[in-house]
C-alpha cells in the first residue's frame, strides 16, 4: 500500500481528544484514506488477475507439452486415456482461472472503481468535496467554542500572573519586616503593594472564573454540533465499509472455484476416466495386436504349379516400418512411434536385444534427467532400436538396381514399378527383406529386396 494510516485512537490516553481544536482533521482525513483504499484495492486485484491469468497459461502450456509426450511414448489403452485426462483437466481448469482473471478485472475493479466515483467527487482545485464540506462543518461547530476557549486561556492566563505577583509581594514585605535597613515607610509601601496585589489577583480570579463559566455554558452546544458532523462523517465511511464487504464478498465468489460447477465436474469427469481404465482390456488389445493373439499365415505345403508367376512372394512389412510420410521424406525403419497410436498405422520394431533397451526407457544415461518420452535429438535415427531392426545407410549416391518383376505398391510409402524399370536402392535390405529406394521421378519409398537385382 501507498502511504500510511491513522489508526484508531481509541484507549490511547497519550493522544490528544476529538474534542480539542482542530482535531477534527483526523477524521476529515478519513475522506483521503477511504479514497486510496479503493485504489489500493484495485491494484491488489490486477496483481492476483496477473496471478491467475499466468497460472492458467503455464497449465495449458504444461498439457500440450505432455499431451503431445504422452501420445507418442509407449503407454497405449485405456491407462493411456487416463493419464491423457490428466491434460484435460489441466485445460479445464486453465480456462477457470482465466475466468476468475477475467472477472476480478472486468467485474471487482470496476464496481470498485464505479463506487469510488460516485462515493468520492474531486475538486477543481485538489480535495474531495466530501471532505471539504465536513472540514466546514466543524470549523463551523467549533468556532464559538474555540473563541470563548481563547478567553479563558488569556483570564487563566492573567490570573496566573496575578498569584505569581502577590506570592513576590508578599516574600518582599516578609523580608523587609527582618532586616533592619528597611525603614517604616519602605515597609508600609512593601504592605500597600502586596494588598493591591491581592486585589488584582482577586478580580483576576473572578474573571478568570466568569469566563470559564461561559465556556461551560456553550460545551453543551459545541459537543451537539461537532457529533452532527461527526455523524455525517461516519454515515459516509458506513456506505465504505458496507460496499468493501460486500466487495470482498464478491471476490471470495469468484477466487472460490471449488463453488463452481464445471470445478467439480472437472474432477468427476477426471475420476470416471481414470476408474474406467481396465487393465485386462488393455493386455488383451496389446496380445491381439503385437502379441501371440495376432493372425499368421503358417507356411503350407503347396504343389509345384508352372502357370504360377515367378515372382517370389512379398515379404511382410516390418511392424518397425514407418508411418506415412506427410512428404516425400520417409523415416528409416525401427524408427519409434507411438504405441499408443497404433490405430494411425504407427509402431515400433520389438526386436530389442537385452543390452539394447531403447533410449527413451533408460532416463538416466545421459546424467539422469532426460525426459523417457523425448526424442534423442542427437542422431536421425531412433536411438533405442535394436541393431537388428534398423537398416544400415548406404553411400549418399546409392546403388543403381533393376527391377526383375513388377510390383505394386500397397501402402503409399512403397514404391510402385515394372520389370526391367532401373531404380536406385538409398538404404540395405532390413530384417524383414525389405530396402529403401528412389525412383527416377524423385519418389523414394520402400520395396521388397527380392524383386530387384544389382546392375
Amino acid at each position: 500500500m501507498s502511504g500510511s494510516y491513522d489508526e484508531c485512537a481509541g484507549g490511547d490516553d497519550t493522544m490528544d481528544s476529538f474534542w480539542e481544536v482542530g482535531n477534527y482533521k483526523r477524521a476529515v482525513k478519513r475522506f483521503d484514506d477511504g479514497h486510496r483504499l479503493c485504489n489500493d484495492l484495485m491494484g491488489c486485484l490486477q496483481e492476483r488477475a496477473k496471478i491467475e491469468k499466468s497460472y492458467g497459461d503455464q497449465l495449458t502450456a504444461w498439457s500440450k507439452r505432455w499431451r503431445q509426450l504422452i501420445e507418442k511414448g509407449p503407454q497405449y489403452g485405456s491407462v493411456e486415456r487416463a493419464w491423457l485426462a490428466v491434460m484435460t483437466e489441466a485445460e479445464k481448469v486453465s480456462e477457470l482461472h482465466q475466468d476468475v482473471k477475467n472477472n476480478l478485472v472486468n467485474e471487482d475493479v470496476e464496481k470498485v472503481k464505479n463506487w469510488q466515483k460516485e462515493a468520492y467527487h474531486k475538486q477543481m482545485i485538489g480535495g474531495f468535496k466530501e471532505a471539504k464540506e465536513a472540514e466546514e462543518g466543524f470549523k463551523k461547530a467549533q468556532k464559538p467554542w474555540a473563541k470563548k476557549l481563547k478567553e479563558m486561556e488569556a483570564a487563566k492566563k492573567t490570573y496566573h500572573m496575578a498569584c505569581k505577583e502577590e506570592k513576590l509581594a508578599a516574600a518582599r514585605e516578609a523580608n523587609g519586616k527582618t532586616e533592619a535597613s528597611v525603614t517604616a515607610d519602605q515597609q508600609k509601601k512593601l504592605h500597600e503593594k502586596v494588598d493591591k496585589c491581592k486585589q488584582d489577583s482577586q478580580k483576576a480570579k473572578e474573571k478568570y472564573e466568569k469566563s470559564l463559566e461561559e465556556l461551560n455554558k456553550c460545551t453543551a452546544q459545541y459537543m451537539e454540533c461537532m457529533e452532527q458532523v461527526f455523524d455525517q462523517c461516519q454515515q459516509h465511511e458506513v456506505k465504505r465499509l458496507t460496499f468493501l464487504k460486500e466487495a470482498l464478498l464478491d471476490i471470495k465468489r469468484h477466487l472460490n472455484l471449488t463453488e463452481n460447477a464445471s470445478y467439480a465436474a472437472t474432477y468427476r469427469e477426471l475420476e470416471r476416466t481414470i476408474l474406467g481404465a481396465n487393465t485386462q482390456e488393455d493386455l488383451k488389445w496389446f496380445s491381439n495386436n503385437h502379441g501371440p493373439d495376432m493372425h499368421m499365415n503358417w507356411p503350407a505345403f503347396e504343389e509345384y504349379n508352372p502357370d504360377q508367376t515367378s515372382a517370389p512372394p512379398k515379404k511382410k512389412k516390418p511392424d518397425g516400418a514407418p508411418p506415412t510420410p506427410s512428404t516425400d521424406h520417409v523415416a528409416p525403419p525401427g524408427d519409434r512411434s507411438s504405441v499408443s497410436s497404433y490405430e494411425k498405422n504407427q509402431a515400433y520394431s520389438t526386436e530389442w536385444s537385452d543390452d539394447e533397451q531403447p533410449a527413451s526407457y533408460s532416463g538416466n544415461e545421459n546424467g539422469g534427467n532426460g525426459n523417457s518420452f523425448e526424442d534423442d535429438s542427437s542422431t536421425g535415427k531412433g536411438a533405442g532400436v535394436g541393431a537388428g531392426a534398423v537398416a544400415v545407410a548406404v553411400a549418399a549416391a546409392g546403388v543403381r538396381v533393376r527391377a526383375l518383376y513388377d510390383y505394386e505398391g500397397q501402402e503409399q510409402d512403397e514404391l510402385t514399378f515394372k520389370a526391367g524399370d532401373e531404380l536406385t536402392k538409398t538404404e540395405d535390405e532390413d530384417e524383414q527383406g525389405w530396402c529403401r529406394g528412389r525412383l527416377d521421378t524423385g519418389r523414394e519409398g520402400l520395396y521388397p529386396a527380392n524383386y530387384v537385382e544389382p546392375i
